[in-house]
């Protein structure tokens, strides 16, 4: 059973809405042949320009579905979504499936989607390089300063305060993002 949790930013979720997103997104529940128990989290912003921007979240157990769109009709990008989240399952689904064939199966929790054609099913993950450097002691706007200066979008570091590995983004919109270990 999905559980919704649906926020409007700029925007009140009507009963008419949170119908929409309710019912486009139960859809996913066809992929598992289990009980699936997980709290969606919906994020719906609007923008000065009228542009609407749409955040699903779906932590589960083994997974966590995470997709968001920008779109003109917030509909638009529930349905764009939700094509996404059916991707990112069919993709997992496979690998999962591949990994219990190699192992010469142990179960699936998926159900079967025959129906559904996987895609990427012959998607292999080749590391092409590997680097080894020390992590040097400093705080975020050094680590933000030498993420620029080697022109990469992210950076990782170790945070001078509390001795724990962070890493530092450049996001979409310009702005950064800092990513704390435990």
């Amino acid at each position: 059973m999905l559980n919704f949790n649906i926020r409007g930013e700029n925007l009140e979720v009507t009963p008419a809405i949170r119908e929409y997103v309710e019912n486009k997104v139960e859809k996913i529940e066809r992929y598992f042949n289990e009980d699936l128990d997980a709290t969606v989290h919906v994020n719906l912003k609007v923008y000065s320009d009228k542009q609407t921007k749409v955040e699903i979240t779906i932590p589960m157990k083994n997974l966590t579905l995470r997709a968001e769109e920008r779109h003109a009709d917030m509909y638009a990008a529930v349905d764009l979504i939700v094509d996404k989240l059916e991707r990112q399952i069919r993709k997992h689904k496979t690998k999962v499936n591949r990994k219990f064939r190699e192992r010469e199966g142990v179960g699936i929790y998926f159900a079967n989607t025959e129906t559904e054609p996987a895609t990427n099913a012959d998607e292999e993950y080749e590391v092409v390089r590997t680097k080894q450097f020390d992590l040097k002691p400093m705080d975020e706007e050094e680590a933000i300063l030498q993420m620029n200066l080697l022109g990469h979008d992210f950076f990782i570091y170790t945070d001078a305060e509390t001795d724990g590995t962070n890493i530092v983004y450049k996001r979409k919109n310009g702005k950064y993002g800092l990513i704390e270990t435990n």
